[in-house]
């Protein structure tokens, strides 16, 4: 049995986890066991990151809710986690819009579990996986850290904002027990070989997935979900961050607590560009990057939606040092390969 010390990573088959494995693999030595129950990934994406990185995942296909369950994981992995990074949660807007109680039993029961295993077991080191949308609508851009959470959008959002105060309380009530949010800004992108991307297995939510799976004909049409917004085109603006990006900010975070430099053990950052960019520009780049015109009409407002949100990022640069690296064509361009990579292979 290995003497390494393990990273225990929850959603690790998913769009963000399945990255942050490959950055962990690629930057640190540490052992990674990811949790996963395949309800809204592939096991497929544990052979993807077997090739990028040569190096094999294992995997609990368990059910996060399940408290006996993750006890049991956590019994046998105990000797050697040193810290949790939680993504796991369901994360459509409109979905949770149209059902909440799969989002506040999922995502809030889940995390609960999580943490209560992380105090029973010693286990000190904690990433919680955060959104923008626990701002809401917010009158002042960009967004701070220390900007007013406003009411949520979607009961999705509220999960957010609910999940990161109970971690505040269990900071609170364990000093021992080092805490780190990221609030991310929209993930986009895909790994740059090309080999693993976006893929959920319900129907994409996100516009990039969306433009792409547009772009091969898999959607015949996209809609642009309003276009009188008050921003500059009138389509919604959003702060897109590559997902490679997102991955090495968790690297970073875990490693900043590992190594004891936070000042707090609750601690908050916001993980975006800064630059906020609409529907329509994205839409226009994507189409400059893959020289394809896309097939869209501009529809009603979507309910859950905010108008526009990007963020100030100085705190994650100047406290985790961390920059991202890739633009909006590498977004582009790195979603566009990894969707023809799919298609390749499902001829």
């Amino acid at each position: 049995m290995s003497s390494k010390k393990t990273i225990l990573v929850t959603g690790g088959a998913g769009y963000i986890g399945s990255h942050t494995i490959i950055e962990l693999l690629d930057l640190t030595d540490y052992n990674i066991v990811s949790v996963d129950n395949l309800s809204n990934s592939s096991a497929q994406t544990y052979s993807r990151i077997e090739e990028i990185t040569g190096k094999n995942i294992k995997n609990y296909k368990v059910e996060l809710c399940d408290k006996t369950a993750i006890e049991q994981l956590f019994e046998a992995e105990k000797s050697s986690i040193i810290a949790v990074i939680h993504f796991a949660a369901f994360k459509s807007v409109p979905e949770s819009v149209g059902n909440p109680y799969k989002y506040y039993n999922n995502n809030i029961n889940s995390l609960l579990n999580i943490l209560e295993c992380c105090i029973k077991f010693n286990i000190n080191n904690f990433i919680f996986s955060s959104s923008c949308s626990v701002y809401g609508n917010i009158n002042q851009l960009p967004v701070k850290e220390t900007t007013p959470l406003g009411k949520t959008e979607s009961p999705y959002a509220y999960t957010k904002q609910v999940g990161e105060e109970i971690i505040k309380d269990y900071a609170k009530a364990n000093p021992q027990f080092q805490t780190i949010a990221l609030r991310y800004f929209n993930p986009v992108g895909a790994h740059v070989s090309g080999l693993i991307g976006e893929s959920p297995l319900s129907k994409p939510n996100n516009l990039v997935p969306i433009i792409t799976n547009t772009a091969v004909g898999k959607i015949a049409q996209m809609t642009v979900y309003g276009d009188d917004y008050p921003t500059r085109d009138g389509t919604c603006i959003r702060d897109y961050v590559h997902v490679t990006d997102i991955a090495n900010a968790h690297v970073k975070a875990m490693q900043f607590l590992i190594d004891k430099k936070n000042k707090s053990n609750f601690s908050i950052f916001n993980l975006g560009t800064g630059n906020g960019v609409s529907v329509m520009e994205a839409i226009n780049a994507f189409e400059r990057i893959s020289k394809k015109k896309l097939n869209y009409i501009i529809g009603p407002k979507r309910a859950g939606d905010i108008g526009a949100i990007y963020s100030d990022t100085e705190e994650s640069k100047k406290v985790l040092g961390w920059i991202p690296k890739f633009n909006l064509d590498d977004m582009m361009s790195t979603a566009w390969k990894w969707e023809l990579e799919q298609q390749k292979e499902n001829k």
